[in-house]
């Protein structure tokens, strides 16, 4: 993804904890801390897998940091963001968001997200626009094969 902004005159500020400085000099990015990133981003776009370490990962406090107006992309998974906060501080205005991934990946009719300007919601497709659309086909048949059959989901997400 970071190849695909060098056209681009942005700076790319990268907050992975497994990344070296060196490495993110090689991908064009500036490596950071969380808050940094938080904090100095017009654009925050999240990546990270679901796991022990990065379900919260983003909680109020990190939202809080963000400046007026930036907007935070999730396109990972709905559990890294505490959606709660997330709802409160779009609820104020003063940031937007576009969200591929929510918890439940499927929100209730009636939740708040739903009517918030700031908001852009899609059915977690991350950009699918290629022969994945195909592969993302067979996948949903397997799963919903499995479950016909009384056998465990092959790749569940797992909730708090």
């Amino acid at each position: 993804m970071l190849e695909r902004l060098g056209d681009l005159e942005v700076s790319v500020r990268l907050y992975d904890p497994y990344v070296s400085k060196a490495q993110a000099r090689l991908l064009g990015a500036e490596l950071v801390s969380l808050d940094e990133l938080m904090s100095t981003s017009d654009i925050v776009s999240l990546h990270p897998p679901l796991n022990e370490t990065t379900q919260g990962m983003i909680d109020a406090r990190h939202l809080s940091l963000m400046k007026d107006g930036a907007t935070l992309i999730n396109t990972s998974r709905g559990l890294v963001v505490d959606q709660d906060a997330l709802v409160r501080e779009l609820s104020s205005g003063r940031i937007d968001a576009i969200l591929d991934v929510t918890h439940p990946d499927v929100l209730p009719a009636d939740h708040p997200l739903y009517d918030l300007s700031n908001v852009f919601l899609t059915p977690h497709i991350s950009g699918s626009m290629g022969p994945e659309i195909g592969r993302m086909g067979e996948h949903v048949a397997s799963e919903l094969s499995r479950i016909v059959h009384g056998q465990p989901l092959a790749f569940p997400e797992t909730a708090a």
